[in-house]
């Protein structure tokens, strides 16, 4: 226990949020508690953690949680461990719940150059419903950028993944974003990336430009009989010559793609197990898929390394 560490999470004390004052002191060793010399309350060594309020070893819960972000599934966990399949599904959720408020503290603060994004959409079979996962991807750096849950694939899917997108972004940077040909992108796209620019002097209103670096380029597919027979790469909105320069910078390729993205789709679909295409454990709630789908994405960005190698393909 180290509590030079901590800081005191009681919202009525005056310390709340600072380390290194000195009013922290060790309150019980056995039940690894600490106690604020300030306002005089103790708290768990566990509080704001996945940890706080269980009392099975931490060890199981991170080997739990551990082959839960590798795609094994609930049901193969309850087995090996003897567990109750209640208790493995919370465990799966207070790991992607605190995976989300890790995201949203380091991802989304806006101090991101990210130059070029690919974002992509998938259908998720689930019980009795059909769900779409919107995800995001900088290509540079292969950091997933988040994504948002549905039960339709729909605009408000596209605002809410952009408005994600956004939130990474550095303000009025030049950017290309590289999606598919759903229609619903463009737009969302365009509503994201404007800020508030005031035209005239004096009172009234200010107007909503789009970002003058803003570039959105569309790969359209087409297919007979479930197979490939053409791709349409376009520019929806901006300069093609500032998009391949773009496309160069972030090391994405020759042509506008979405390869990355489809890459990090099939990533999810592997390790999340609710995401299988035929299996007996789909999922049942979206707030399931959503956890799950944190989990996954906190875990592909901060502990797995990834290699720069370009797709042979750029479909």
């Amino acid at each position: 226990m180290e509590p030079s560490a901590q800081f005191c999470p009681n919202p009525m004390c005056s310390a709340r949020g600072q380390t290194g004052l000195g009013n922290i002191a060790i309150h019980d060793r056995k039940r690894q508690r600490y106690r604020c010399k300030h306002c005089k309350q103790t708290f768990s060594a566990r509080r704001g953690t996945l940890f706080e309020g269980l009392r099975k070893p931490s060890e199981l819960i991170v080997i739990v949680v551990t082959r839960l972000s590798f795609g094994c599934p609930v049901q193969a966990i309850v087995q090996a461990f003897d567990l109750d399949e209640r208790t493995v599904a919370s465990w799966r959720d207070r790991a992607g719940s605190q995976c989300q408020r890790v995201h949203q503290a380091v991802v989304e603060q806006g101090r991101l150059d990210l130059v070029h994004v690919q974002a992509d959409e998938i259908r998720v079979k689930a019980r009795g419903m059909v769900a779409w996962m919107g995800l995001s991807l900088m290509v540079s750096t292969r950091l997933w950028l988040g994504g948002v849950v549905s039960a339709s694939r729909d605009t408000s899917l596209a605002d809410r993944l952009l408005r994600q997108v956004r939130a990474c972004c550095q303000t009025a940077c030049d950017i290309l974003i590289c999606t598919d040909g759903w229609a619903a992108y463009v737009g969302s796209i365009t509503r994201a990336f404007r800020e508030k620019v005031k035209r005239t002097a004096g009172r009234g209103r200010a107007h909503l430009e789009i970002w003058s670096g803003l570039h959105i380029g569309t790969v359209i597919k087409h297919t007979v009989h479930h197979r490939l027979t053409q791709v349409v790469r376009q520019m929806s909105h901006g300069s093609l010559e500032q998009a391949m320069r773009l496309l160069q910078r972030s090391g994405g390729g020759q042509m506008l793609n979405t390869s990355y993205i489809e890459r990090e789709s099939g990533t999810m679909r592997e390790r999340l197990a609710t995401l299988t295409r035929k299996c007996r454990h789909a999922a049942q709630r979206l707030q399931a898929l959503e956890t799950g789908m944190y989990l996954i994405g906190s875990t592909y960005n901060f502990c797995c390394f990834h290699g720069e190698r370009e797709p042979s393909l750029y479909r």
